[in-house]
């Protein structure tokens, strides 16, 4: 059973938690995961649970019996700090805040979320409205040891999008800054469908080493706590997100070998967000990306495999009771 990838970095799916949360960690260890990503709320609505969810306490105790980690915690996807309704930026403001108030009780690290939809107005509007956003909410919530950092994590370029290329992230950084935000709570994630949709040939190693040559000199790779590794159904430049299992879709498998064993991304941690996770390939892509970091060829996927919707988790099934 596959376990640490060889020079110790870190890899796991993203795991439903709404048939129990025990049982997820459970899983994540049988299948060879080192670190998981979760909803800690329904991702669908604004109405945010009361109080902890009955299994919070157990759940932290597995994880650190498995030694599991660093937990991400994926925001709600109603989130959009880019956007200019005020009513719906009070909104998202108040829901990140409440998921990195409660990220500590799942022992998370990370609270990831989309960098979001400037919603026709125009990019830079919309990283100013984010980066807004951003102080916003860190104000709301106490800084400290154990307080999670704000992951923000790149578009693949639908919707009116910001944060879709590298210098838009720069932008956001700068922006953030500029509102006398403190670095070390905010990083990125980049997500390697959503890079590939928005253009960048990650197939090619050698675009790879360029676009992460861009990202160390404008943003800082030391920011770069997370890495999306999913592979993209989409075509390139097409910025329609559609994931793929590892190594069989359009990125394929040099490229997804080269970024999983790229010495400039062994201090990220990288969450899986492929097809079929709660059908069993969970498990299957756990496996893949281990044998393209030890350079074992893939075994073939059956036919069914590519029948699976790109994104399988169900808000119901995601999120913890």
């Amino acid at each position: 059973m596959a376990t640490m990838l060889p020079d110790g970095r870190r890899l796991g799916p993203h795991m439903p938690v709404g048939t129990g949360m025990v049982k997820a960690v459970d899983r994540a260890k049988a299948i060879g995961a080192t670190t998981i990503q979760i909803f800690g709320d329904n991702p669908t609505a604004w109405k945010r649970r009361a109080g902890p969810p009955a299994e919070q306490a157990a759940f932290r105790e597995r994880l650190s019996a498995y030694g599991i980690g660093p937990v991400a915690i994926h925001a709600a996807y109603l989130v959009n700090l880019a956007g200019n309704d005020a009513q719906f930026f009070a909104s998202s403001v108040e829901v990140l805040a409440q998921e990195l108030r409660t990220a500590p009780g799942f022992g998370a690290r990370f609270v990831n979320v989309h960098t979001g939809s400037h919603r026709g107005t125009s990019v830079d509007a919309g990283v100013e409205r984010l980066a807004s956003g951003v102080a916003a909410t860190l104000a709301e919530v106490p800084d400290g040891p154990d307080a999670p950092v704000l992951v923000l994590e790149n578009s693949a370029g639908g919707g009116f999008p910001v944060g879709v290329t590298v210098e838009e992230l720069a932008d956001i950084a700068d922006a953030v800054a500029a509102r006398g935000v403190d670095e070390r709570r905010v990083s990125f994630c980049l997500d390697t469908s959503h890079l590939w949709s928005a253009g960048y040939c990650l197939a090619d190693p050698v675009e790879t080493d360029a676009l992460l040559d861009r990202f160390d000199r404008l943003v800082g790779l030391r920011r770069l706590a997370m890495i999306h590794l999913n592979d993209s159904k989409s075509t390139i430049g097409s910025r329609l997100d559609r994931h793929e299992h590892i190594g069989a879709g359009s990125i394929g498998e040099t490229g997804m070998a080269h970024i999983i064993t790229h010495p400039r991304l062994a201090h990220a941690a990288y969450y899986l967000e492929t097809p079929g996770m709660e059908e069993g390939y969970d498990a299957v892509n756990v496996a893949r990306a281990h044998d393209l970091a030890t350079g074992r060829p893939l075994a073939p996927l059956p036919p069914e495999a590519f029948a699976l919707p790109s994104r399988s988790r169900s808000a119901k099934s995601a999120a913890p009771a």
